[in-house]
């Protein structure tokens, strides 16, 4: 039997963490709650310090670390928030960390990384990769391996976030957060469970990276034969052991959310949230707005980390503007005569669009003669203006292909 751990490890986890970490935010959320009908509110672990709850977990786990192990240095295996936790928690306590991350890891998180002293070593296409060269390297150099997720004293620092949730919102009766290893629903759901056990504990995970679900049906860690998802904090082959049993023992749902749910979430969130929060911190948030999970409130999400590339953030933007129907792009087909791009055009500013993107062709062999076709990506208020759009420019006479349709 696998024990798990307990309401006291999760507090003298907090105890470790005094002056270290910082008791993050509980806001509200005007959005969520006015869908929900009650209140929702926003646990900001993207303001923590490394820009994610990932610091509790690595400073308990390396701050028990004995002399001799803190000598012989530590490694760890990341797509970026543990890497920077990890990184954090080695200077703090006084060792040297070496961290192995996926190629393809977001630049900021790897330069934040180096930043904060880590030795990073760039290895495999996903973070189940770059464990395997981890694991291989503390075998080699007796560094000792700080899990991300699979260790009593990672589930117990993460467990605080629970601590400081009870404590912010007493009547809490929903808790949702996002799920990669497991290590953070773990944690929540222990000490949620041990102190209000009423409290409904909700996990969410990118349906393209899903291990949980196949897992939680098969009674056993399952490994995805493949996944891939923007949600890079929570692309997660395989559960861990010690997080399966804590997950089946405690966490009451595990539901999906799709790539256009998280885009949509972060567009949100950041309008009007004012939350820069990266694709794997809004997954909680993402899957009560599509409405892929029944919650009673007070519900609290888990922003579980900000640390977002820049770029990536960019076309998550366009993305979430697309998948909410504020930003179109159609083809247009009309007659090529002077002046017609500019009636278009002209029609378009009538109805308050605002056209973003023109491309004009004449080489399309499905064209007739004297047809032109014109690609255009426009900004919208919305579904519904978008639509009236799309009518009005039928009405005129063209002819109108929207893109997807």
């Amino acid at each position: 039997m696998t024990e798990l751990v307990s309401l006291d490890d999760i507090r003298a986890a907090r105890e470790l963490l005094a002056g270290v970490v910082r008791t993050t935010p509980l806001e509200p959320s005007r959005p969520l709650s006015a869908q929900l009908g009650g209140p929702a509110w926003l646990k900001c672990e993207n303001l923590q310090r490394a820009g994610s709850y990932k610091v509790r977990g690595a400073y308990v786990r390396i701050s028990r670390l004995s002399a001799a192990e803190r000598a012989g240095g530590v490694v760890a295996a990341s797509a970026g928030n543990h890497a920077q936790g990890v990184a954090l928690a080695a200077g703090l306590v006084g060792t040297h960390a070496t961290v192995f991350m996926p190629v393809n890891a977001p630049l900021p998180k790897v330069a934040a990384t180096k930043g904060y002293g880590a030795q990073v070593e760039l290895v495999g296409n996903t973070v189940d990769e770059s464990l395997i060269a981890a694991q291989t390297f503390a075998e080699r150099t007796g560094a000792v391996l700080i899990h991300p997720f699979d260790h009593p004293d990672v589930i117990a620092g993460q467990g605080t976030v629970a601590l400081e949730i009870l404590e912010q919102c007493p009547d809490v009766k929903t808790i949702i957060t996002g799920v990669g290893g497991g290590g953070l629903v773990s944690g929540i759901a222990v000490a949620a469970k041990a102190l209000r056990p009423d409290v409904r504990i909700v996990g969410v995970q990118a349906a393209s990276a899903a291990a949980f679900p196949p897992s939680l049906v098969a009674g056993e860690p399952v490994r995805l034969p493949s996944f891939s998802t923007i949600a890079d904090g929570i692309a997660v082959g395989r559960p861990g052991e010690l997080t399966f049993t804590h997950v089946r023992k405690l966490v009451d749902e595990m539901v999906t959310v799709s790539e256009e749910d998280i885009s949509r979430a972060l567009l949100t969130l950041l309008e009007r949230g004012k939350q820069v929060v990266e694709p794997a911190g809004a997954v909680g948030v993402a899957a009560l707005l599509a409405g892929a999970v029944q919650v009673e409130t007070p519900v609290v999400a888990v922003l579980s980390g900000g640390n977002i590339d820049p770029l990536l953030m960019m076309r998550v933007i366009e993305h979430g503007l697309a998948a909410a129907g504020r930003y179109l792009r159609v083809t247009v087909r009309c007659t090529d005569r002077p002046g017609q791009l500019a009636s278009l055009l002209g029609e378009i500013a009538e109805h308050r669009a605002n056209v973003v993107d023109v491309e004009h062709q004449r080489a399309n062999p499905h064209l007739r003669l004297g047809e032109v076709e014109v690609a255009l990506s426009v900004e919208t208020r919305g579904v519904e203006h978008s639509d009236k759009l799309i009518s009005a420019l039928r009405a005129s006479g063209y002819q109108v292909f929207a893109a997807g349709a």
